[in-house]
C-alpha cells in the first residue's frame, strides 16, 4: 500500500524576500511548439529541377519535455484509491473509538483541554519519544563529486548508413571467396586431423609465397637487377653530360637513356603521358588509338625510372585511353578520359582493375572521345572534381560525391564564324569539336579551349554562354595548348597545320609562330625556363627551342624514333629528362643537353618572368582594345 512521504519545508538562509507588489508582479513565459533540436535548414539535390532546395520539415516527433517529477495522485476509480480510502476510514474511526475509552476511563471535564488536540510539538512529533532532531539520509549522489560530462554531437546520412552496409557487405563476398580458394587449395576438407595439419601448413605456405611483404621484397631485388644490368644507363643518366656543348653556341643534343614498352601494347598508340606530382621517377603512360576504323580497348601502364623493363601498375579499360591526369595532392588519384565518352578514376594503390568512380548515362556521359581531363584545385569545394573537354562540343566538371561521378556541364563550344561581315551569322548552328584546354595559372576561372576547326577560344567559368576571345591563327585542328608556368598572360598552342604559335591573351593575333614541316602532335613548357619549350612531330623528331637564345630556329633538332610518327611529349619536373610517345606502343626517355637546360637546377620565377616579357616588348603587336 503507497503511503505518502513525510516531508519538510525549510526556508533557505539567503532567500529572496519579496514584497506584496514583487509577488503579485506577473511574468509572461510564451511555449512554442518548435525543437530547437530539429534541423530546419537540410537541404537536398532535386534531381527534377537540378538544383539544391530546402527539405520541408516531416512528421517527427516535436515533442520536448520541460518538467518531470513522480507525484502521489491517484485515481478515485482504481483499486488502490478505493484501498487508501478504506486505511483512512479505519484509522479515524480506531482514533475515535481510543478517545472515547480514554474518556470513560478517566473522565473529562468540559473546560479540559483535549490531549489529542493539544498535542505537545505537533509538527515535528517523534514516536520515539525523544525530542532529538533526527538528521535527514544522505544518498550516495549528495556526498560524492558527480562525473564528468562532455558533450557530443553527430550527423548519419542516409547515403552514409548505405554506404557502410555496402562496404560490409563486400567485405563478407571477399571473405567467402578467399575462404573457397583456400578450401580449393588445401584439397577439399578431411576427417583425418593430420590432413588438416597438412592442409593448414599448406595455405601457410601458400600464403607466405603470395604476401605483401614477399612481393616488395622481389620488386626491391628486381629494380636491384635491372639498375646493374643497365648501369650504363643509369650512370648516364645521373652524371653524364655532353662536353661538346661548350664548343657548340645555340646548339644542343638529346642523349638517349631507356625505351618504355609491353608485349601488350605493340599494337596501340600512345595517348597520353603525365608525370606523378609526388614521385619523379614514376610517370603513366595511356594506350588507345587515334585511326577510328581500328579502335579496341585501352591499357594504361605506371612506369618508373627504377624498375624500366616492366610497369609498376596496369589497368585495362574496354575502350581505347585518350587522356589522363595525376592529382597534384592526392598523387594516386588518376583520372582517366576514353574514346567511348566515359571518363574514369583510378586509385593506383589499389591492386584491382576497376576504377573507384565512373560516369555513366544515368549519372551524365559524353557522347564523343574524350581529348583531356585536368584536376583543378579549389580551396572552396570540398569534394574533389575534375574537368573535361570532347569532340561533343562541351566543357565539362566532374564531382566525385560519396557513390558516383556526378556531371555538370561548364561550357558549350559553338561554332564561330570567322567573317565579320554579317552579325547575324557569327554564330553557326551546332557546336565546335573540342580538342584540349588548360586553365590559367593565376586566374582560376580563366581557360582557354582549341577546336578541331583550328579556333582558340578564350573563356571564363563565370560566362559559360560566350566566349571573351577568339584567336584566328590555325587552319587545321588544335591538337595541345598551354599556359607559361612562369607568366600569366603567355600561352602556346600546336597544330596538325605543321605550326607552334605563341600568343598573348590580350593581343588577337599570335606574337611568334614556328613552321616544323610537320603535324605537331604536342608541346610543352620547361618547368625551369620560361623561354624553353619543346614540341614533336609526326616525323618522329623532337624540336627543343629557347627563345632567349634563339627566336627562329630551334636549339635542338632531333630525330628520335624510326618508321614511327611522335605523339606526345612531358618534361620531368625534377630531373633534365623528357619522355616521347610514338604511335607504335612505345615511351623513349632522353636526357638534355646543358645548352638546352642553362636554368635547370636554380629557378627564380621573377627573372624568368621578366626573360618573357622582354622577348613579347621586341614583338611590334598591338594589344586588344
Amino acid at each position: 500500500m503507497y503511503q505518502e512521504p513525510h516531508r519538510v519545508i525549510k526556508i533557505p538562509v539567503n532567500q529572496l524576500k519579496l514584497s506584496e507588489l514583487d509577488l503579485k508582479e506577473e511574468h509572461t513565459r510564451v511555449l512554442t511548439a518548435n525543437d530547437p533540436n530539429v534541423a530546419n535548414n537540410i537541404t537536398k539535390f532535386n534531381y527534377h529541377s537540378h538544383c539544391y532546395k530546402i527539405d520541408p520539415p516531416g512528421g517527427q516527433d516535436n515533442l520536448a519535455i520541460h518538467l518531470n517529477f513522480e507525484g502521489s495522485t491517484l485515481r478515485k476509480e482504481g483499486a488502490e484509491a478505493r484501498e487508501q480510502a478504506a486505511y483512512y476510514l479505519k484509522y479515524k474511526e480506531d482514533l475515535a473509538e481510543a478517545k472515547k475509552m480514554i474518556v470513560e476511563e478517566h473522565g473529562k471535564a468540559e473546560d479540559e483541554n483535549d490531549p489529542f488536540e493539544n498535542r505537545k510539538n505537533q509538527f515535528n512529533y517523534s514516536e520515539r519519544a525523544a525530542q532529538t532532531f533526527n538528521n535527514p539520509l544522505r544518498e550516495r549522489c549528495v556526498s560524492t563529486k558527480p562525473p564528468k560530462v562532455i558533450n557530443f554531437s553527430g550527423c548519419v546520412t542516409q547515403w552514409e548508413i548505405y554506404d557502410r552496409y555496402m562496404g560490409d557487405y563486400v567485405m563478407q563476398i571477399a571473405e567467402q571467396e578467399l575462404l573457397k580458394g583456400q578450401e580449393k587449395r588445401g584439397g577439399g576438407s578431411g576427417s583425418n586431423i593430420s590432413d588438416a595439419s597438412q592442409n593448414t601448413g599448406a595455405a601457410k605456405s601458400d600464403d607466405m609465397v603470395h604476401s605483401q611483404r614477399m612481393g616488395n621484397a622481389l620488386k626491391k631485388i628486381e629494380r636491384m637487377l635491372n639498375q646493374n644490368v643497365d648501369d650504363e644507363i643509369f650512370q648516364d643518366f645521373k652524371y653524364w653530360d655532353d662536353t661538346s656543348d661548350a664548343f657548340r653556341d645555340g646548339e644542343g643534343s638529346l642523349l638517349p637513356l631507356w625505351r618504355f614498352h609491353t608485349e601488350r601494347s605493340k599494337r596501340k598508340q600512345v595517348t597520353a603521358l603525365a608525370w606523378n606530382p609526388k614521385y619523379p621517377d614514376l610517370f603513366s603512360v595511356g594506350y588507345g588509338s587515334y585511326d577510328f576504323m581500328r579502335q579496341g580497348g585501352g591499357m594504361i601502364c605506371c612506369f618508373s625510372l627504377k624498375n624500366t623493363s616492366y610497369p609498376e601498375y596496369t589497368f585495362t579499360t574496354e575502350s581505347g585511353v585518350m587522356c589522363l591526369n595525376f592529382h597534384s595532392e592526392h598523387c594516386s588519384l588518376l583520372a582517366v578520359g576514353c574514346y567511348d565518352g566515359v571518363v574514369m578514376v583510378y586509385d593506383v594503390r589499389n591492386r584491382g582493375n576497376r576504377p573507384i568512380y565512373s560516369s555513366s548515362i544515368r549519372t551524365g556521359k559524353h557522347t564523343d572521345p574524350v581529348w583531356q581531363v585536368q584536376w583543378q584545385i579549389e580551396d572552396i569545394a570540398k569534394e574533389l572534381s575534375f574537368f573535361s573537354i570532347s569532340s561533343d562540343g562541351r566543357v565539362a566538371n566532374w564531382t566525385m560525391s560519396k557513390n558516383e561521378l556526378k556531371m555538370e556541364p561548364v561550357m558549350q563550344l559553338k561554332v564561330a564564324n570567322a567573317s565579320n561581315d554579317d552579325p547575324e551569322d557569327t554564330l553557326l548552328p551546332g557546336l565546335a569539336g573540342g580538342c584540349c584546354f588548360d586553365f590559367n595559372g593565376v586566374s582560376e576561372h580563366l581557360f582557354i579551349v582549341g577546336t578541331e576547326e583550328g579556333k582558340i577560344h578564350k573563356c571564363s567559368k563565370a560566362y559559360s554562354g560566350q566566349y571573351l576571345e577568339t584567336y584566328l591563327g590555325h587552319h587545321m585542328a588544335v591538337y595541345s595548348i598551354r599556359w607559361n608556368p612562369f607568366h600569366e598572360r603567355i600561352f602556346i598552342s600546336c597544330s596538325a597545320d605543321w605550326t607552334v604559335k605563341l600568343w598573348d591573351h590580350n593581343i588577337s593575333t599570335a606574337v611568334m609562330s614556328f613552321d616544323l614541316g610537320n603535324a605537331v602532335g604536342d608541346v610543352a613548357w620547361s618547368p625551369y625556363s620560361a623561354s624553353v619549350f619543346a614540341a614533336v612531330t609526326s616525323d618522329g623528331k623532337v624540336h627543343v627551342f629557347d627563345l632567349a637564345e634563339n627566336k627562329h630556329e630551334p636549339l635542338c633538332e632531333q630525330k628520335v624514333v624510326k618508321r614511327a610518327k611522335l605523339t606526345h611529349i612531358t618534361f620531368n619536373q625534377q630531373d633534365p629528362i623528357i619522355i616521347v610517345g610514338d604511335d607504335r606502343g612505345g615511351c623513349n626517355s632522353l636526357k638534355l643537353s646543358p645548352n638546352l637546360r642553362l636554368n635547370h637546377g636554380h629557378v627564380n620565377v621573377q627573372q624568368q618572368a621578366e626573360v618573357l616579357e622582354s622577348l613579347l616588348a621586341s614583338a611590334s603587336i598591338k594589344p586588344i582594345e
